[in-house]
């Protein structure tokens, strides 16, 4: 895709701090990090979301993610780490190229959690049937 931010950098048309490299996929420091060693992990093709990725590039990133994570657990003074992936606009996603955030956490470190609820009386039995596989 050729505006996309995430192709570009692919492409080696914008620079960035690389993490990881292989064929299919490419990981690198956010540019925006929620904490320090924040790493995106992104496939090299174009895939809009979730939705659009092939089964076998999904494994192979999950892959990586696990090895980086444990590399941010030994090398950045994280005692754990938020894997997050945005999936579309209304869930937060900015750059419209499916992307793992790996973001490093630290005892005390602010970022709280996002707010729990409770579901009404019924609900989580009518959503956990539409959802079902």
């Amino acid at each position: 895709m050729d505006n996309c931010i995430f192709c570009k950098i692919v492409r080696g048309e914008i620079p960035s701090y690389k993490i990881y490299e292989d064929d299919n996929i490419l990981a690198f420091l956010d540019i925006a990090p929620v904490s320090p060693g924040h790493v995106l992990v992104v496939p090299k093709k174009h895939f809009k979301n979730m939705e659009e990725i092939d089964i076998e590039i999904l494994q192979d990133l999950i892959a990586v993610v696990k090895k980086i994570g444990i590399k941010i657990k030994e090398n950045v003074g994280a005692s754990g780490y938020n894997i997050c992936i945005n999936n579309d606009s209304v869930a937060g996603q900015v750059v419209p190229h499916l992307h793992f955030h790996i973001i490093p956490r630290k005892e005390g470190d602010g970022l709280m959690p996002w707010p729990q609820k409770e579901y009404s009386e019924g609900e989580a039995d009518e959503i956990a049937k539409k959802i079902k596989l």
